[in-house]
């Protein structure tokens, strides 16, 4: 995050450290704003009776915390630790975490380069600028090489260095979704047809399509892809090639099997 957004949003989910424990609340710096200083009153602890304080947190303790009111001309920023859901506690941890693993590829990135923090911020402002975030930029850069960093405006020794770095650091997602596909034909040479088939079928672009015999008529299909939206995409492609390919008196029908998610760092 940008030093530049000197302050949060109200509704913001932020990464804090606890920096004193007092009876009335707890005093913490948001971590991704400079180390400003926030407040999180005894109130927005817990929807209960908070009894101790101390049972809570510990000095220098780490704490998902919501923006919930921000005075810009005082700059004093109130905190809730009970109105955070689970599902933004895991997203925030996790982003954070993306955050932290990025800076220190940027570090080891600075030292192999031989540049100083300057350079530094403006090649790291180049690939925020152009993938959102310094993440991102850095997971395609793992996945792609130095090419896919090409559109950042970097120099080819700095997009290589980046690469391979990244590469090193981040071992990108891939997603796999699957159906299970039963094709049947009675013509003479229906065994060969429902071959060719799939064999067409098997050709998606920017996905690996894996085809499998699981006992007559049945076939496996799993996809692999980037990320999840592009197989849920080459499936529908492959499923509507096998349909088109099959003959009007032929049987066909399919049904979706569990999709997953592997590798990634988090």
């Amino acid at each position: 995050m940008s030093a530049a957004q000197s302050l949060p949003e109200a509704g913001e989910v932020v990464v804090c450290t606890v920096r004193e424990i007092t009876s009335h609340g707890i005093y913490v710096n948001l971590d991704q704003y400079d180390g400003t200083n926030g407040f999180l009153h005894v109130s927005e602890i817990s929807t209960g009776w908070v009894r101790n304080i101390d049972r809570v947190a510990k000095v220098s303790q780490k704490l998902i915390l919501k923006v919930i009111r921000v005075n810009r001309m005082r700059r004093e920023i109130d905190l809730s630790l009970r109105q955070v859901t689970n599902e933004e506690r895991r997203a925030k941890v996790i982003e954070w975490k993306r955050e932290e693993r990025a800076m220190t590829i940027m570090d080891a990135v600075k030292k192999k380069l031989g540049i100083d923090d300057r350079y530094e911020r403006e090649l790291r402002g180049k690939l925020e600028e152009e993938f959102g975030t310094l993440y991102s930029a850095l997971e395609t850069a793992a996945r792609k090489g130095e090419k896919g960093l090409t559109s950042a405006g970097l120099s080819e020794k700095e997009a290589k260095t980046v690469a391979e770095i990244a590469a090193d650091k981040i071992v990108p997602p891939r997603y796999e979704v699957g159906a299970l596909v039963e094709v049947s034909s009675r013509s003479p040479e229906g065994i060969e047809q429902v071959k060719k088939t799939l064999l067409a079928a098997a050709s998606a672009p920017s996905a690996e399509v894996h085809i499998s015999y699981a006992g007559a008529p049945r076939y496996r299909v799993r996809i692999t892809a980037d990320d999840y939206k592009q197989a849920e995409k080459a499936m529908d492609t492959v499923i509507e090639k096998i349909k088109d390919g099959v003959g009007k008196h032929d049987a066909f029908s399919f049904k979706r099997e569990i999709s997953r998610k592997y590798g990634g760092s988090s």
